[in-house]
């Protein structure tokens, strides 16, 4: 994929969602404010926020309790890491997994955005091994494609913090900003 395929595909995934947020009924934008939304808020692509990198699976993989926002906790198996540069700084970041069956890796992240120019308690990442994965088996960390939990736009939705072990120094100015929160939920 070229550099421009890339970001006209990602600016239209991103057209996607904010169609689905502002009028589809399993949207996390309570029925009341969809009248008033006019779209998610991004940094602008980036493609020095993407990376095809190889996943360092851990030998042991640790099972780690997440605490979730409306209190409670979850399971989640450390299965590896991605190492990565920012800004000339070397990055290390965990992806995790509910079940060792899947395919798919969960990563959440805060980073010096947080709080700031976005959602303060970080943002997730979702990577599934058929669209994620290069011919070479290399994975396709894309910050650009970060989103805001659920739990931002709604208290209907209960969401897992990021462990501190994904606390990043660097600024990751890529995907979603901060949602602006007005008056109450419906």
């Amino acid at each position: 994929m070229t550099s421009t395929e890339w970001e006209i595909a990602l600016k239209q995934a991103r057209m996607q969602k904010d169609e689905f947020f502002a009028s589809h009924p399993g949207s996390p934008i309570p029925p009341g404010d969809r009248s008033e939304f006019s779209g998610l808020d991004y940094f602008p692509p980036d493609s020095g926020y993407r990376f095809e990198i190889e996943l360092l699976e851990h030998e042991e993989k640790e099972t780690i309790r997440m605490e979730y926002t409306q209190g409670g906790e979850q399971e989640f198996i450390r299965w590896g890491e991605f190492r990565f540069e920012v800004n000339g700084a070397e990055q290390t970041i965990q992806a995790y997994k509910s079940d060792p069956n899947e395919d798919k890796l969960f990563i959440l992240f805060r980073d010096a955005t947080s709080g700031k120019e976005t959602y303060g308690a970080g943002r997730y990442l979702d990577l599934d091994a058929e669209a994620d994965r290069t011919s070479d088996g290399k994975w396709i960390l894309d910050f650009n494609k970060a989103y805001n939990p659920w739990c931002v736009y709604s208290e209907r939705f209960t969401c897992p913090f990021v462990p501190p072990e994904n606390w990043l120094d660097v600024a990751i100015k890529a995907g979603e900003k901060t949602y602006p929160v007005k008056g109450e939920e419906s």
